[in-house]
């Protein structure tokens, strides 16, 4: 599998061999590039040795990688901190909680279990931006690095502290109601897909107030029991078990626990694109202001958004970017469909924990069941789809064809190419984190999210066959 570099970090499969996974080799490369480019920007030129925090979720390879990850810092002279099992957004808020010059967390998020990867952090806790990304690879490719003498090498200090530090900050959030969710004695199944969700939620429901949590798929093995991505078809025994149980909500969170997902008392999805958009109404309900979130979105947070008074702005797939407009346009609340929330009051990253905590918050005060809140929002449908890479596929060519086809329409070219028709939309880009082309439709309803998604594979092929 070849290894993938992109916003979304180093990312590749464990045990290839010479095919471009993610080997030692290439470990040690990309770390070693990485914590040259911290030394060069280390913000606090008066510290001997700069510091950078780790953590992993529980994925198998996890703890090789780590010790490969800190012994390359370390013999650079850079100090860690390792948070051991940890999630993404806790080593997010570590970062600043130490004053560190970056972090690493060692997760390939949704992929699944024979995949890792290296996410890289600056030092504000937020993913480094494309420019800083760049320069890290050039070090990289170079391999000009600067290794300590024995004197110098940095030291390792492990500290478990965070992830309760992380839920503290959570419930100290002005708009998260503990009184109000522990009122309504919920009975909630989790399914933690066998990661670090699996220690760090539990505990986040049980300090909210929720009255029972039953845990399905909770044990931090690494070995995932269903695919990892949090998409309705990988979550039909937390469906099952949610009905059975009789509970009123169903909390899934992906291995690194920055997507959330939800299903309602009936069995029923609630609807990853509609996680955003059920927090975002809390949020706009109780502070003005605007929102984002990336192009392959539901346009019904837009929907939302100026119901409530305050201005959408769209952005490029990848949490950098998201952040990146959310800044520049004093967003509230954003982030992206596939269950990512971003609460600027805590973070800039994607937190399914605060996720859960302004959601639950927000159907204890709405007062009635899962279900009747999801019923609240405007009901579009999303098609997704996939094509995958092959060599003589010119992914450029394609997306120049397609603008040329439909350029009597709304065409943004900022990430692919995203067409808009009236309400209905399809986007068509490359994946940052798997080597597919998306292809991402939505429409007012299933079939026509389908149909548009077929016309565009149908463009596609034809596209290919003219160049």
């Amino acid at each position: 599998m070849t290894l993938i570099k992109s916003i979304s970090g180093i990312r590749g499969t464990i045990g290839s061999n010479g095919d471009g996974g993610l080997s030692p080799t290439e470990i040690v490369k990309f770390t070693a590039g990485y914590g040259t480019w911290v030394k060069r920007n280390q913000k606090d030129k008066t510290k001997k040795k700069p510091r950078v925090v780790i953590g992993r979720d529980a994925r198998m390879s996890g703890l090789f990688v780590r010790n490969i990850i800190v012994g390359t810092l370390q013999g650079l002279g850079i100090d860690v901190t390792d948070l051991g099992l940890s999630s993404t957004p806790t080593v997010e808020l570590a970062v600043t909680g130490e004053n560190a010059d970056g972090g690493i967390i060692i997760t390939a998020s949704h992929n699944p279990k024979n995949w890792n990867a290296l996410k890289l952090l600056n030092s504000k806790g937020e993913f480094i931006s494309e420019a800083e990304g760049k320069d890290v690879l050039n070090i990289s490719r170079i391999g000009q690095f600067e290794f300590a003498n024995v004197n110098s090498l940095g030291e390792i200090k492990l500290d478990d502290s965070y992830l309760q530090k992380h839920i503290d900050l959570i419930l100290n959030l002005p708009l998260v109601d503990v009184k109000a969710i522990k009122a309504k004695k919920f009975r909630v199944v989790l399914d933690a897909v066998n990661s670090v969700g699996g220690i760090i939620v539990p505990t986040l429901l049980k300090q909210l107030g929720v009255e029972e949590i039953i845990p399905i798929f909770c044990e931090p093995t690494g070995d995932f029991k269903h695919e990892a991505e949090p998409l309705p078809e990988n979550l039909t025994e937390l469906s099952k078990t949610v009905e059975r149980k009789n509970a009123h909500l169903g909390i899934a969170v992906d291995p690194d626990v920055d997507r959330l997902a939800l299903v309602c008392e009936d069995g029923e999805m609630f609807g990853e694109e509609y996680t955003l958009v059920a927090v975002a109404d809390y949020i706009l309900k109780n502070k003005k202001g605007n929102t984002v979130s990336n192009l392959s979105s539901t346009r019904a947070l837009k929907d939302v958004t100026l119901k409530a008074g305050g201005e959408y702005f769209p952005s490029a797939v990848g949490e950098v970017n998201v952040v990146e407009a959310m800044k520049k346009n004093n967003a509230v609340i954003g982030g992206e469909g596939n269950g990512g929330i971003i609460y600027p009051d805590l973070h800039y990253g994607r937190d399914a924990l605060v996720g859960i905590a302004l959601f639950l918050t927000h159907l204890a005060k709405f007062g009635k069941s899962c279900s009747m809140l999801r019923s609240q929002y405007p009901n579009y449908h999303i098609s997704k789809n996939k094509i995958e890479l092959s060599p003589d596929l010119n992914v450029d060519k394609v997306l120049i064809g397609i603008k040329d086809k439909y350029k009597k329409y709304i065409v943004d070219t900022r990430d692919g190419i995203k067409l808009e028709f009236d309400k209905d939309w399809i986007h068509l880009r490359r994946s940052n984190t798997e080597p597919i082309i998306r292809i991402i439709a939505e429409g007012a309803s299933r079939t026509t999210a389908d149909n548009l998604a077929e016309k565009l594979m149908h463009d596609i092929s034809e596209v290919m066959k003219n160049r």
